[in-house]
């Protein structure tokens, strides 16, 4: 899987660099975009029976924000952040639903950042059956820099900062910090 991304990033890359640089993208209306992303993750829980020893890396697919366009420069929407991470020999996704803010400072160059909804539960591969799913509180910040411009569409290379708590069963609960690099693919 990490090829395959590695492979995807060269293209567009290699394909952003042969493209002209014009500044005629209207943003307005709906506002879809899609990451793809590499990164770290550290997860740590209040209950020293679970012992995270060290960071785990690993690749953020898809990272979703959707929502509306206020102006050229300002947009309202809903964000979905998350990575994977291991525990017990499963796959977890701790991922959140984050209403946000996007402001362009620059042509090419935005900064988003919003507070919600933590999820922390089973990838969506894995077996849901007699899982348990965890809620709480999520903080997200993400910059990029729109590499290619079309009228609709923008190719960026992106960064996020995902932190985020839940609460056990157990009245514990578990701290996660993700950090991620990747591109994003966004339609205006």
């Amino acid at each position: 899987m990490k090829n395959v991304f590695v492979v995807v990033l060269c293209f567009c890359v290699y394909t952003a660099f042969g493209q002209d640089f014009d500044n005629t993208i209207e943003r307005k209306g709906f506002v879809i975009g899609l990451g793809m992303s590499a990164g770290v993750i550290s997860i740590s829980d209040s209950d020293q029976e679970v012992a995270f020893e060290k960071a785990q890396g690993g690749i953020s697919l898809p990272n979703l924000k959707m929502g509306w366009m206020v102006n050229d420069r300002l947009a309202i929407l809903g964000s979905f952040p998350g990575m994977i991470y291991e525990l017990e020999d499963k796959d977890r996704s701790f991922s959140a639903f984050v209403p946000s803010v996007q402001y362009w400072f620059k042509d090419r160059w935005w900064v988003n950042g919003g507070i919600g909804l933590a999820v922390d539960g089973p990838a969506l591969y894995e077996d849901l059956d007699g899982e348990d799913w965890n809620f709480g509180c999520a903080v997200t910040a993400s910059t990029g820099f729109e590499i290619v411009q079309k009228k609709r569409y923008a190719l960026d290379i992106q960064t996020q900062l995902h932190l985020a708590r839940t609460f056990l069963d157990n009245d514990g609960h578990r701290d996660g910090v993700a950090f991620t690099v990747g591109i994003g693919f966004n339609w205006y």
